[in-house]
């Protein structure tokens, strides 16, 4: 065993004992103990042989107990069962530089918060602001230590890859020298989360594009440079692929590199039926000649084939659609009129009502719904009711103040365990809507955790069910639930399913929305934002809502305010 095997435990030990709150002094003498062995030059077996492990000071009876026990077996109880009394996630957090033992504690016992992913959504959410010792610096600092350990993760949220990708995409459209540019690969298809980007490019002097490419100011890495073909490693980790081709072959590579896999292969399947060979390069006749195909659109024609849009290429039934002539005209961004589920300075959010109102009427929104948290989220500055009449003032002036949009009072209403929304029916229905969403007692088992939200569901003030999994995207899993029945209460009761398009979130998973889709259960996609840049996050949604077959008939938020407001009143007369 190597020396440096038990040092590291040691020290994990110390950590772990400061988070459990035990004696400093027992949490020093191990990571003493550590430091101890780290200066000492022999190695471990050495020390043990010579005895001279129990005569190094600093080094006392229990823990060389432990040392022994860990070089003769290769394992040590003490730690395996200190460690299993934490989440996984919260040793991941200590890896966030200035962020030491003692603040993770805080960070979990007032916050709850138990991994990098919800301690980042939690930043957004502004929620560290209200934790003593925790300021707008601080909260700053944290989320730059958190970019930083994610440049040694090899998983991304898509809207990180997007956000680089559409970088390096634009500087090379930029270029004389580039007849066209495009992103590839999963991150094309709209996939939640990505392990490199792709991009592929045309142009008739491949060398000096990926000199280009290759110099970026993104790039800190070049992995491999070659006429045609580069690997790169950005500032924030992420890889790039670069292909480069002539015009011809552009369209062909594009549609391969896109994906997936198996939509490849059934599609090459289907060309193989029609006696033409498919593959990166071209499309084949008998003859071997190249058939020539200026886009995507000719060569699904030439397959006999309505052109399948990059979000659907999973081999998930629409190569059959689109023989049919039956693919959906899927949701554009531009299709939505309201944006829901906005979270402001009276709350956890970052800016004014006035401020999110007037975001959401640059992007184009004819309404909006303010949705802060209930009383019982007090980690995010839930509402008492002296605050909902403090806040309902205030959209009252803005409405005036910009007559242009419609201002909807709603809340975030928290779950509570036994299925009841946070507030008595006297307040609940001054609400012009009400999204529901759990946020606590995530580890319910099945059948408790669907009994509690069926309750949600069937409360006739429930107007949206919120991120209905729970998910954050690495770094909590769905929590346990039964989706199935889920889905049958919401349509049962006319209750939306919201598309949470926050990057972290993208909840309901893309899987689940085509089936809702043919229950008739309207999709709501809510940046649930905390701050103006969040309010952007609606492509994302819009990506996912794509890739589930969604069209604008089947979003919530595509009505205009009128046919909007009567969803909601045609809830509440279910009372």
């Amino acid at each position: 065993m190597k020396k440096s095997d038990i040092i590291d435990i040691l020290s994990e030990i110390a950590v772990l004992l400061e988070l459990k709150g035990e004696n400093p002094f027992k949490s020093r003498s191990y990571s003493n103990a550590a430091r101890i062995l780290e200066s000492a030059p022999e190695d471990l077996t050495t020390l043990i042989q010579t005895e001279k492990l129990d005569t190094l000071k600093g080094i006392g009876e229990s823990i060389s107990k432990k040392i022994h026990e860990f070089a003769e077996t290769g394992e040590l109880a003490y730690y395996n069962e200190l460690k299993s009394s934490f989440p996984q996630g919260l040793l991941e957090m200590l890896r966030i530089p200035n962020l030491g033992p003692k603040r993770v504690k805080v960070l979990f016992e007032k916050l709850g918060v138990k991994s990098i992913a919800e301690l980042e959504y939690a930043c957004h959410e502004n929620r560290l602001l209200t934790l003593p010792g925790f300021g707008v610096k601080s909260q700053d600092n944290i989320l730059k230590g958190i970019d930083f350990v994610k440049k040694s993760a090899n998983q991304f949220l898509c809207s990180v890859a997007a956000e680089e990708a559409e970088i390096l995409v634009a500087a090379l459209r930029g270029s004389d020298q580039v007849r066209n540019a495009s992103i590839a690969g999963s991150l094309r298809r709209r996939k939640e989360i990505v392990k490199d980007i792709d991009i592929v490019a045309s142009s008739t002097s491949p060398e000096r594009v990926m000199d280009l490419f290759c110099s970026h100011e993104s790039v800190e890495e070049i992995l491999e440079k070659g006429a045609t073909k580069s690997n790169v490693r950005l500032r924030r980790g992420i890889s790039v692929d670069l292909r480069i081709v002539p015009p011809e072959s552009y369209p062909f590579l594009l549609h391969h590199l896109t994906g997936s896999k198996n939509h490849n292969i059934a599609l090459r399947a289907r060309a193989q039926k029609m006696g033409l060979k498919m593959s990166e390069w071209g499309l084949f006749g008998t003859d071997g000649k190249s058939l020539a195909c200026a886009d995507e659109n000719e060569i699904f024609a030439a397959l006999g084939l309505d052109e399948i849009p990059p979000e659907l290429r999973e081999d998930l039934g629409e190569i059959e659609a689109a023989e049919k002539h039956s693919l959906p005209s899927l949701l554009t961004e531009d299709q939505l009129a309201g944006i829901i589920h906005v979270h402001t300075a009276h709350s956890d959010g970052i800016n004014t009502v006035e401020e999110m109102v007037t975001g959401a009427v640059q992007m184009g929104a004819t309404y909006i719904g303010i949705s802060d948290h209930s009383q019982s989220a007090l980690y995010a500055g839930g509402l008492k009711e002296i605050a909902l009449e403090k806040q309902w003032k205030e959209i009252d002036a803005v409405q005036k103040k910009l007559p242009q949009i419609r201002i909807f009072k709603g809340v975030e209403s928290d779950i509570l365990g036994d299925g009841n929304l946070d507030y008595p029916e006297r307040i609940l229905r001054k609400f012009d809507f009400i999204v529901a969403s759990v946020h606590s007692r995530f580890n319910m088992g099945e059948e408790e955790m669907t009994k509690r939200v069926i309750t949600a569901i069937e409360n006739p003030h429930t107007t949206i069910l919120g991120h209905p999994t729970g998910r954050l995207l690495l770094g909590r899993e769905p929590f346990q639930i039964n989706l199935e029945k889920i889905l049958a209460a919401a349509a049962r009761h006319g209750v939306a399913i919201e598309l949470n398009a926050n990057p972290q979130r993208l909840d309901l998973d893309w899987r689940h929305l085509k089936h809702a889709r043919e229950m008739g259960i309207p999709i709501s996609i809510n940046p649930d934002a905390h701050s103006l840049t969040g309010l952007a996050d609606t492509r994302y949604g819009v990506g996912i809502a794509r890739k589930g077959w969604l069209t604008a008939a089947d979003v919530l938020n595509t009505r205009d305010a009128g046919a909007f407001a009567a969803f909601c009143e045609k809830r509440r007369r279910a009372i």
